[in-house]
């Protein structure tokens, strides 16, 4: 079968086979989680000889064609999957697909796990259940692997038109892996609406029991419209109480906020504050997980290239595994006559073990005035550590004389060295 094959995850999938924990594939819905274990890694165990008797897939989404509704009860997968294991002398690869869906399937897991011949896969789309309690619910034997949807990179795979043409249809349509199958703006448009509404705010809701639909739509407005922005359950609530006259208090948006980032639908960036290193608790930035979804939730209207840029570049480091702060560096200098503080804002500090890289995001550097505006906060970074500022114009990679590196966006998201 003709497919992307992910690499990313699939070498995270291998290079946890057999560690005697439950694998635990996190992400939104409709990002490839179950095509990752149900295509491309069962490709890859049969390519090493695995059998297909030893390979137990079974799908609890509602939206799937391959759902197993008939073992929703959790005594009735667990009889399934017992018939299924016949031989302790091999191993077995089991797949769960959606498994939150099943009531008790923690106990079922940690069963399958304690046996030596079971090799036990789960993916899920809630992180209240699979991310966050991981170490509760498998007893300290859970490892995650959180899936995107496609980045840029895998997006170009098996594409012919310009570098150009496939970078505007990304940034307004996103990464979810069925638009492939999407031939027109229409389908794409009306995909994106649909998921929105049919999956993942009727997820929220009914999971949440949420009673106040229009706050939370009200939020999810919100939020798409200020990536990249500083903000709060405080600010946010008096914009969606002033401005579009919902009753709302903070606590309850701070609530929603959170289902929005259990539903991986948003993530919450902290501020961290580099000379006097420590976060700031009250504010945070957030950006959208899919650019498309984003840019769907607001019916395409607002297009800023800046944010949009800024956005999948965030999303980029996370893919490749960096943990991601979003900084302040403060200066004391003479201003009037007196000595004064100012802050300067640092997009990014991304940390991935003994690695850290300080990024600023500039789609355009062509004055020197704005050269000088996106430099001044690394400049003012004390520390060794690596400066770069990603350019939203094609340029060949240079070190300039403040030893600050800048780079191209397209090599940037196209070569996963660029910025080693």
């Amino acid at each position: 079968m003709n497919y992307i094959i992910r690499d990313t995850y699939l070498q995270r999938i291998i290079d946890r086979m057999h560690n005697g924990e439950v694998k635990v594939i996190t992400g939104p819905r409709r990002c490839g989680k179950s095509w990752l274990l149900s295509h491309i890694f069962t490709d890859y165990l049969l390519s090493i000889g695995v059998s297909e008797k030893q390979i137990i897939y079974l799908s609890f989404d509602i939206d799937d064609d391959q759902n197993q509704a008939d073992l929703l009860n959790s005594s009735a997968l667990k009889e399934y999957l017992y018939s299924r294991i016949t031989d302790n002398s091999q191993t077995y690869y089991v797949m769960l697909d959606e498994v939150q869906e099943v009531e008790g399937f923690e106990r079922i897991v940690n069963g399958l796990v304690a046996k030596g011949n079971i090799d036990v896969y789960i993916t899920g789309s809630n992180s209240h259940y699979l991310s966050s309690d991981i170490n509760t619910i498998f007893r300290g034997r859970g490892d995650e692997i959180h899936v995107w949807p496609f980045t840029f990179k895998e997006f170009c795979i098996g594409r012919s038109e310009s570098e150009q043409t496939l970078w505007q249809e990304y940034y307004t349509y996103g990464g979810m892996p069925a638009l492939r199958n999407k031939m027109t703006a229409e389908q794409k448009n009306a995909y994106l609406q649909r998921i929105w509404k049919k999956t993942y705010l009727s997820d929220i809701i009914e999971r949440h029991r949420i009673k106040n639909t229009e706050a939370l739509e009200a939020l999810a407005d919100v939020l798409s419209s200020s990536v990249g922005s500083l903000n709060n359950p405080n600010k946010i609530s008096n914009t969606i109480n002033t401005l579009m006259h919902i009753k709302v208090s903070s606590e309850t948006i701070g609530e929603y906020m959170t289902y929005f980032e259990e539903a991986f639908l948003f993530e919450g960036v902290k501020r961290y504050d580099i000379k006097g290193r420590k976060y700031f608790d009250s504010i945070k930035k957030y950006y959208a997980t899919d650019i498309g979804l984003r840019n769907a939730r607001l019916n395409f209207r607002q297009q800023e290239i800046t944010h949009i840029m800024e956005n999948i570049i965030y999303n980029e480091l996370r893919v490749r595994g960096y943990l991601v702060d979003v900084g302040v560096v403060e200066k004391r200098k003479m201003s009037n006559g007196k000595q004064e503080s100012f802050r300067y804002e640092v997009d990014f500090i991304a940390t991935n073990g003994m690695k850290k890289f300080y990024i600023q995001s500039a789609y355009r550097m062509d004055d020197p005035e704005k050269a000088e505006t996106e430099s001044r906060s690394l400049c003012n970074i004390e520390d060794s550590f690596s400066k770069i500022i990603i350019h939203g114009d094609d340029i060949a990679t240079y070190i300039d004389e403040k030893g600050i590196t800048h780079i191209g966006l397209m090599r940037f998201l196209k070569e996963e060295d660029a910025i080693l």
